[in-house]
């Protein structure tokens, strides 16, 4: 499960915790849960510990034998299997992660004991514990270190196919492999973390485009700090048109509001939102004739005008047809308060003659303030709003008629933008505010909180 949240927005995908500042585009939580899950998926699972750990090459395992035992050499000793693997988690304040793996380590190698020479199967339980830490952080990228690697030995089997095996075998082999498996297993698990770590931060650093209208280029903006609670990631979202212009965003803190049972929670900023709502919002003005066979919402407009304009107008009256240009007039700004979110944008409304001598007889021009009313949700790991119209706020700029009273121009104007603008402007943020794929777990289950 995943939240994420509008501050902004804040999106909760499972299991978090309390209050922290936020300092970029976006911020981060990850429970200890989710990182389990997510390191199992990238160490186990995937197959990449059983891979490296194929490589091994142990030493050979001799003894000179006694008076009452013959000489034994046990070679050629390499890892068939690892069985039953588990891994498990747990944050540490100001650390890292203490990484745990056990399982059973299946060995074979040819065993020779006097002039007896036969396969050996060996079975051993191995538990490693280290502590992850992340540094040296630069342009979005952190190494990490493996501290503190601690490798301790369980139960372990012996077995040849004749069965017959000395006590003074097992013995040997308990005390061999004690002695050199941690030394061979920690540089293992260290390797390993290395990998995972490259492969997480491309999770965290990616250029994701927003339809053809450019990019927004997520970059791990500080270096990964832990709590008990949580795994905390800082994210730079800089949002670009086509063409590389960088669209600012404020990154001043904000306060994280304490969460529960979550795995992933993702903190979106009301700046970073509106960066990239300016972005899909660029489009061009929206010109179409008002007839009978277009919108009802252009032809009521048409009807009102006919009652407003003046007298001396003949040619407001002629058989050419009314034209209307909608155009947007500045960026839009996205509000968000308690469970709500709306937009601001002004629309510019030209109603328009085109004269024979080709110029234009500029009837009304109009400034709409609109509060759009936004409905918000996940869809395919991007963020979309869909915008409804809550309010209307009219002003006249100019007429070329001489045009005064617009009041009963409103209503009109309304349905005119409800029925022409509006799909319009749903259909281009129907691609998304694209999301990063933190850390790769999904954004499933998600609630949104305002």
């Amino acid at each position: 499960m995943t939240m994420l949240k509008l501050f902004g927005i804040i999106f909760f995908c499972g299991l978090l915790s309390p209050s922290q500042e936020v300092l970029s585009g976006l911020s981060c939580a990850v429970s200890p849960q989710a990182m389990q899950n997510v390191l199992s998926d990238a160490i186990i699972h995937n197959g990449l510990l059983q891979q490296h750990l194929q490589g091994l090459v142990l030493p050979n395992i001799m003894s000179e034998g006694g008076l009452l035992n013959s000489p034994t050499s046990i070679t050629g000793l390499h890892l068939v299997q690892v069985r039953m693997p588990r891994l498990s988690v747990v944050l540490l304040p100001g650390i890292g992660v203490q990484l745990t793996i056990g399982a059973k380590l299946q060995l074979s190698g040819n065993c020779l004991v006097g002039l007896l020479s036969e396969l050996i199967d060996i079975l051993v339980d191995v538990n490693i514990t280290a502590n992850i830490k992340s540094t040296n952080f630069e342009s979005g990228t952190v190494q990490v270190v493996t501290e503190d690697c601690l490798c301790i030995l369980g139960t372990i089997k012996v077995k040849v196919l004749s069965g017959l095996l000395t006590l003074s075998v097992n013995e040997m082999v308990l005390r061999q492999l004690t002695a050199t498996l941690p030394t061979l297993l920690c540089p293992v698990v260290d390797i390993v973390m290395n990998l995972v770590n490259i492969q997480l931060l491309g999770t965290l650093n990616a250029v994701i485009p927003v339809g053809t209208l450019g990019t927004i280029h997520y970059q791990l903006a500080s270096i990964p700090y832990t709590s008990g609670k949580f795994l905390g990631l800082d994210l730079d979202g800089a949002v670009k048109q086509v063409g590389g212009i960088t669209i600012p965003h404020d990154s001043s803190p904000s306060a994280l509001p304490p969460l529960v049972d979550r795995l992933l929670l993702l903190v979106m900023r009301q700046s970073f939102v509106n960066s990239a709502l300016t972005l899909m919002l660029r489009m061009p003005p929206q010109t179409f004739p008002c007839t009978p066979d277009v919108f009802s919402g252009a032809n009521r407009l048409h009807e009102a005008l006919g009652t407003i304009t003046p007298a001396g107008c003949s040619i407001c009256r002629g058989t050419s047809p009314l034209n209307i240009r909608l155009m947007l007039g500045g960026n839009p700004l996205i509000l968000l308060k308690e469970n709500k979110a709306s937009v601001e944008l002004s629309v510019m409304i030209q109603v328009f003659l085109n004269r024979l001598d080709g110029s234009i007889l500029n009837l009304l021009l109009l400034k709409a303030d609109l509060g759009l009313n936004v409905r918000v949700s996940i869809v395919g790991g991007r963020l979309v709003l869909r915008l409804a119209l809550g309010s209307t706020s009219l002003s006249l700029e100019s007429s070329d008629v001489g045009i005064s009273n617009i009041s009963i121009l409103r209503p009109h104007c309304s349905n005119l933008l409800m029925e022409t603008l509006l799909p319009v402007i749903n259909g281009i943020l129907n691609i998304g505010i694209p999301l990063p794929n933190v850390l790769g777990i999904p954004l499933i289950k998600v609630d949104v909180q305002i």
